[in-house]
């Protein structure tokens, strides 16, 4: 038994074993390792903090970028309903032009029309008086004939005009 190597390998062990127990090396390997999972824990703390703060600032993003979409829809909403408004408010007084220069036009026109006919009725009035005069003064002399021509030019300047 004392000439198996491994009986050796196992003394040595334990001897070794004894000398670290006694330098206090597993000890300051305990406290070397707890050191270290204390670090890791920390780091992992400070991981999951940093990953809430991500998500409540992906959120609060989320959460501007829906009330910007919200109010940008709002705008155009209201933008094409003030077009509509003011295209038809355009269209409405587009329309009442319209129709006051058609009414306009119209007495226009009337007038034109009334001035036409007066014109034409004193023209055709004069003519009338004019030939009234000429067959009358060659076919009655006189007074009579006067008397008779002023009366025919007043009554047909009364019914001509």
């Amino acid at each position: 038994m004392f000439f198996d190597p491994e009986t050796w390998v196992a003394i040595a062990f334990v001897i070794l074993m004894v000398v670290f127990a006694y330098l206090g090396v597993f000890k300051s390997a305990m406290t070397a390792l707890d050191h270290r999972a204390a670090r890791i824990k920390a780091e992992l703390d400070d991981a999951t903090r940093l990953k809430q703060e991500a998500a409540k600032v992906l959120a609060d993003y989320k959460a501007r970028s829906a009330t910007a979409e919200r109010e940008a829809a709002d705008i155009i909403a209201n933008a094409k309903a003030e077009a509509e408004r003011i295209a038809a408010d355009a269209k409405a007084k587009m329309e009442d032009f319209v129709a006051r220069r058609t009414k306009t036009a119209e007495s226009k026109i009337a007038l034109a029309e009334a001035q036409a006919l007066a014109d034409v009725r004193a023209a055709a009035a004069e003519a009338a008086v004019q030939a009234a005069s000429t067959i009358l003064s060659q076919s009655v002399k006189g007074s009579v004939a006067d008397d008779l021509l002023a009366k025919g030019i007043t009554e047909v300047r009364q019914k001509l005009n």
